[in-house]
This record gives structure tokens, C-alpha cells and sequence, in this order.
């Protein structure tokens, strides 16, 4: 349609108008005829501005630019509360007008934002944004809640989505940044978190159709478990009642499920294909059915009335896991991958390859720190790890050179956030992922292949062993619970075995340059093992063959045995014992050496 022009006709409410003027005539702009008319235009249309936001879209983006300018201030100052579709839509610059009328909070906002690294552009886009809020919520950003700002987050993202061409990914990044600014500004309560704005919704839609008992079980957990433990179970739940929902019609509690549901389920998670493609490793589907298992269990022991009447996973239905040895980096490849991150021109890149090297933490761990991780006991520094996976904190040696990049990381370090993280990007904990990157980016300059953070970790337990440190020590420096988790790094480096091996083939080696006779002490032990057998079944005319497993009921008469075997060798011996129980009138002891002696004969024909 048209742009809309204003009406030869009385406007209401002509006080707006003159503020409006003497507002711009302040700020040194233009109030000639044409900003006039522009305000009436809208005041002809909408004569109640709360009408505005009942126009349709179309005619709401119809206005002039001088209208749209007008509608900039009056929502700025609260006079008239426009939707998020149009603020979407048009993108109107509430930023200018908003640090015209407040400017103190303009500065505050602006030297919060430099602080954390946002440069002036990026800081004007956040103030912008800050506006729309304003705006949205017809209230001053100073009196804002939390729950204002998740709210005004939602109608804004809502809107992009739904308004072609609107960036809703740009849009997203940019509250990101925002919820950052206003946290250390002191304007909002949370620390800002990367929220997908769809997900929250789908998720509840799910869980809609998950029977109650599911819902209750995970709020009890929610109180003794750890998040992440929390989020596998709610997601193993959610799945497996899904499925059964979609196949099963007739299924809406718990005690309605069947071993049939088990196995569907068993059967489905062998078919789902990975996040990375492929299909799902034995560990994640065991791991699935443990979740199921112990949400079943937990109902019995609770003697809940929505229960199945029996239990429906068995050990029997967890798949056989694998015990790969760690994979590390050997000498040679660790200090390739310290070499390049080393010449990274990101400090935190540099700094978390160090520490992760030299301490052999965890990647959640390293994120976890504070800023009063380091501490001095006696002459030396330690660094305290948080709270982590074993649910234990420690405190870790501290290397000279580690504690010289961590103060350079304090001395650059934003003052006054309110945030005691050690790391932060913008104000913002520093993603998981950024770690990930710069172990990959170093590991690709190095010429190493893929290499994840983790594996730094096996690296240094497997150069400690290597080299004598204790199990107990390494356990220690690991945060291990149970030394049997520190023992597979001894697998890895079995010296026992390679110097029997070594020594052997050092002796075997001879015998191949020069043949001669095996010396004796070049047996092994399996070889000594077999050699004491066989002299503990020699007989005097021949060997025992009956198996180690069996028990001998004859131990005085071998030669009458099924399990005695005399060969050609033994013959003048066997002829000999034949001739003395002659001799002694010993008839039946006679006869056993003539057998004996027969099938001799028999197999030399």
C-alpha cells in the first residue's frame, strides 16, 4: 500500500507533537514542517497509540520516514508500546534516541561493553537492542527483571522466524552479546547462556506426551545427581516413551510397558544413526539402557503405583564394553603439538594447551577455574582444580612457566566483571569448543592429525609412568577415586613384559645368526612352565598324557592307565619289567607289558 499521509483533520492529543519538537530542537535537529506533519500523520491514524500494535504489519511499515522517526520516540520514552514484528521488520534505531534521553546509562552501558572486548560498533548494535526491550516491555531498562529479558528475547526471535530475510541466527548472536553487557552492567541477573530458540519449545511439546511418573522421577534425581547425569537420563527418558507412544497406542503409564517395549527400544537404538554419523557406539547405547534400568529400578524401590509388575532390563541386554587402552601422544608428538601452540597469536590458545599439558586436567575442569586458583604453599604454587567429574576438588604442582602465563591471563583480565571465572570471552564463560579448536588448530600445523583435548591428558600420565612416578602419585595428579582407573595407563607401558621380551630375543637372534642349541636361560616363563610338566609326567618307561584338569585314581599303576603312552624308545625297558614279573610268576603284570609291547609292534608295522 501507499505510504500514509496526514489529514487535513484536529489531531488528539497535540502535546506529543510539541514535546517531540522541543525534544529535537534540543538535540540540535531539524523541526521544520516536515517532522511536524510527519508526528501528526500518525496521531491522525491512531489517534489511541495503543491501537498501533492492532494495524496490520503492512500498514504499521506504511508510514513515512518522519512518522517512523516519531514512533522511534514515543516508544523510547513509553508513550506507545509497538510488537515485535515491527521492531523486527523495520529495525528502528531506538540506540540513538534511548542515549539521548538517558545518556548515563549510555555511558555505563558503552565502557561495559568496551571492557569486555566489544568494539564501539558492536557495543552501538547491543544498545540498539537494549531499546527494542525498552520498547517491548513499555518500562525503564533500570527497573527490567530477569524474566523480562528471556521474554523480550523469545517475542524478538519468534519474530525474526516468522519475517523472511531477518537473520534470526545474526539476531540470536546479538542478544547473546547483549545479555553479556547488561549482566556486568548490573542491568540483568544471569549470566547470559547460548539458548537454540526452538528446542526449549520442541522439548516441552515432547514431554506433553511422556507419562507423569517420568517427570516426577527426574525432579528427584534433579536434587542428588549432576546436571549433565540429569540431562542423559531426561533425554533417554523422553526418547524411549516416544517411541513407545508412536508404536504403541495403547500404552499412556508406565505399568503399561512390556519387555516387548525393551527390546523395541534396544533394537531402535541400534538403528539411530550417530550425531556424527554411523551408528551409535556400544558404550552410548549402554548407557541408554542403564538410564532405563536404573529409572525402572528406582520406581521398585520407591513402590510406586505406576510401575511395571516385573523388571524389564537385564544384564543380558547390555552390550559387551570395550576396554580400549588410552590414546595418547607419545614424547615426540606431545612436544610437536606444545611447538605450535606455542606460536598461536591467540593467548587463550596458547594458555590452555599449557595447561591442560601440565596438569593433566579435564577440559570442564580448566573452564571451572577461578580467579584465586592459584595458591602458594611454602615456596611453591599449586593450582586448586575445582569440584569436577569425581566430585572431588585437588590441588596440582604448578609449573613455573604455567604460573607466568596465568598471571599475564590476570593481567589482562577485564576488571570489575562480576563473573569469578578465570576464563572469559566478552564477559562470557569461554565455550568448551574454543578448546577443542585449539588443540585441533595446533595439532594440524604440527602435522599430527586430529588430536582432542583429552588425549593431553593421557599424555601426561603416560610420561609420568614412563619415566617412574607412582600409581598412587599419578592418581593423585589425575583426581582418580579409584587406582584401579589409573592402572590402564600401566598397561600401556609394560616394562615387565618387554624386557622378558627383549631378552628372549636377543637370545633367539643368536640362534638364527649362528645355529646352535637354545641356551637354557633363554626360556621364558611359559616355556620353563611347560619344560617343569613335562618332567612332572615323565614315567620311567614312557609319559602321562591324561589332561591337568583330571585327577589320577592310578597313580601305582600307570601302565595299566588309558592315559599311558610308551613309545619305540621304551622297548628294552618294558621288555625288561616284562621279564622280571615272568620271573616272580606275576601273570597279570606279565600280560600288561605283552600288550604294551604288541601295540609297540604294531604301530612300527
Amino acid at each position: 500500500m501507499g505510504r500514509v499521509r496526514a489529514a487535513a483533520l484536529p489531531i488528539v492529543r497535540p502535546e506529543l507533537v510539541e514535546l517531540y519538537l522541543d525534544h529535537r530542537a534540543a538535540q540540535g535537529m531539524g523541526t521544520d514542517h516536515k517532522v511536524r506533519w510527519g508526528a501528526r500523520a500518525l496521531l491522525v491514524v491512531v489517534p489511541d497509540l495503543e491501537r498501533f500494535c492492532r494495524l496490520p504489519l503492512e500498514q504499521q511499515l506504511g508510514f513515512n520516514h518522519e512518522t517512523h522517526r516519531f514512533i522511534s520516540w514515543l516508544a523510547v520514552l513509553r508513550h506507545l508500546q509497538p510488537g515485535a514484528d515491527y521492531l523486527v521488520a523495520r529495525r528502528p534505531r531506538l540506540g540513538i534516541v534511548l542515549a539521548r534521553t538517558d545518556p548515563e546509562l549510555n555511558l555505563l552501558f558503552m565502557e561495559t561493553a568496551r571492557s569486555l572486548g566489544f568494539r564501539d560498533y558492536l557495543a552501538m548494535t547491543q544498545f540498539n537492542l537494549l531499546g527494542h526491550f525498552v520498547a517491548l516491555t513499555g518500562r525503564d531498562p533500570r527497573s527490567l527483571r530477569q524474566a523480562d529479558w528471556d521474554e523480550g528475547r523469545r517475542l524478538l526471535l519468534e519474530a525474526a522466524e516468522r519475517i523472511p530475510n531477518r537473520g534470526v541466527k545474526a539476531l540470536s548472536t546479538s542478544l547473546f552479546n547483549l545479555e553479556a553487557t547488561l549482566f556486568h552492567a548490573g542491568l540483568a541477573d544471569d549470566l547470559p547462556r547460548r539458548r537454540s530458540p526452538n528446542r526449549g519449545d520442541a522439548r516441552a511439546a515432547e514431554w506433553s506426551r511422556v507419562p507423569a511418573t517420568m517427570q516426577h522421577y527426574l525432579e528427584q534425581i534433579t536434587v542428588t545427581l549432576r546436571p549433565g547425569t540429569v540431562k542423559n537420563a531426561e533425554l533417554t527418558l523422553r526418547e524411549f516413551a516416544l517411541l513407545v507412544t508412536d508404536e504403541c497406542a495403547g500404552v499412556s503409564r508406565v505399568a503399561d510397558l512390556q519387555r516387548r517395549h525393551v527390546e523395541r527400544y534396544k533394537q531402535w537404538l541400534l538403528e539411530r544413526p550417530a550425531a556424527r554419523g554411523g551408528p551409535l557406539h556400544r558404550h552410548t547405547i549402554r548407557d541408554r539402557l542403564s538410564k532405563l534400568r536404573g529409572f525402572l529400578r528406582r520406581l521398585d524401590e520407591w513402590d510406586a503405583d505406576d510401575r511395571p509388575a516385573r523388571q524389564l532390563v537385564f544384564d543380558s541386554d547390555f552390550p559387551i564394553a570395550d576396554e580400549p587402552l588410552p590414546r595418547f601422544l607419545d614424547d615426540a608428538a606431545a612436544a610437536k603439538l606444545l611447538a605450535a601452540a606455542r606460536k598461536d597469536p591467540d593467548p587463550f590458545a596458547r594458555l590452555a594447551i599449557e595447561i591442560l599439558a601440565r596438569t593433566g586436567m579435564r577440559r570442564s575442569e580448566m573452564l571451572g577455574l577461578t580467579i584465586d586458583a592459584v595458591v602458594q604453599i611454602g615456596s611453591a604454587y599449586w593450582l586448586r582444580v575445582p569440584v569436577g567429574k569425581m566430585h572431588t576438588d585437588r590441588y596440582v604442582p604448578l609449573h613455573p612457566q604455567l604460573k607466568t602465563l596465568l598471571d599475564d591471563w590476570l593481567l589482562h583480565r577485564p576488571e570489575g566483571l562480576r563473573s569469578d571465572l578465570l576464563f572469559t570471552d566478552h564477559g562470557r564463560p569461554v565455550n568448551a569448543s574454543r578448546i577443542e579448536t585449539a588443540v585441533c588448530n595446533a595439532a594440524e600445523r604440527a602435522g599430527l592429525g586430529r588430536v582432542t583435548p583429552h588425549q593431553l591428558r593421557h599424555a601426561l600420565a603416560t610420561q609420568a609412568i614412563n619415566r617412574g612416578m607412582s600409581l598412587e602419585a599419578i592418581a593423585t595428579l589425575l583426581g582418580h577415586r579409584f587406582l584401579s582407573m589409573t592402572r590402564v595407563y600401566a598397561r600401556i607401558a609394560d616394562w615387565t613384559v618387554a624386557d622378558e621380551y627383549f631378552a628372549v630375543t636377543e637370545k633367539v637372534e643368536a640362534l638364527y645368526d649362528a645355529p646352535h642349541q637354545l641356551p637354557a636361560d633363554a626360556e621364558g616363563s611359559e616355556m620353563a612352565k611347560l619344560r617343569r610338566e613335562m618332567h612332572r609326567r615323565m614315567l620311567g618307561n614312557g609319559y602321562c598324557a591324561r589332561p591337568v584338569e583330571m585327577d589320577c585314581h592310578f597313580e601305582s599303576i600307570c601302565e595299566s592307565c588309558t592315559f599311558f603312552v610308551a613309545t619305540i624308545e621304551f622297548r628294552p625297558t618294558l621288555e625288561r619289567q616284562r621279564d622280571d614279573a615272568a620271573a616272580k610268576g606275576q601273570v597279570a603284570r606279565e600280560q600288561i607289558f605283552d600288550g604294551l609291547l604288541n601295540r609297540l609292534d604294531e604301530h612300527a608295522s
